[in-house]
């Protein structure tokens, strides 16, 4: 087994589907899973964003996006509307039970995070997170 686990996409990988089903399982009782949380934690962010916007910052394709609001919109956790600037494009933002919703959910994922890292010390934890983000 060592000849895989001294591969490093070998452990991101596994890493990635550990904390995936942790992240899944703690997000389901509130309807949401992690990509659809991803997208509500960009809008949450602050201003409004348009559609295109939001993908930019997700990394998703335009097909993609659209398929994830439309999902979210039939959850009533988000709204489009017209740009008033520009009709052309969507302009996506939370309802308020969207708001409450991403709350709740993303204190489900926090949680499931704190219990994927738990194998280190705090000080471990957020050493891998800065490292990570150096790969970004």
């Amino acid at each position: 087994m060592e000849v895989l686990t001294s591969r490093l996409g070998y452990l991101l990988k596994h890493a990635q589907l550990r904390l995936g089903a942790l992240v899944e399982a703690a997000t389901e009782p509130h309807g949401l899973g992690g990509r659809e949380l991803a997208v509500l934690a960009v809008l949450a962010e602050g201003r409004p964003l348009s559609q295109l916007e939001a993908a930019e910052r997700l990394g998703v394709d335009r097909t993609t996006m659209v398929a994830l609001l439309d999902a979210l919109e039939a959850k009533g956790v988000v709204e489009r509307r017209r740009s008033p600037e520009d009709r052309r494009r969507n302009i996506v933002e939370l309802t308020p039970g969207g708001r409450d919703r991403f709350h709740s959910a993303e204190t489900a994922r926090a949680a499931a995070e704190r219990e994927f890292l738990a194998a280190l010390t705090p000080a471990e934890s957020t050493e891998l997170l800065r490292l990570l983000r150096l790969t970004l």
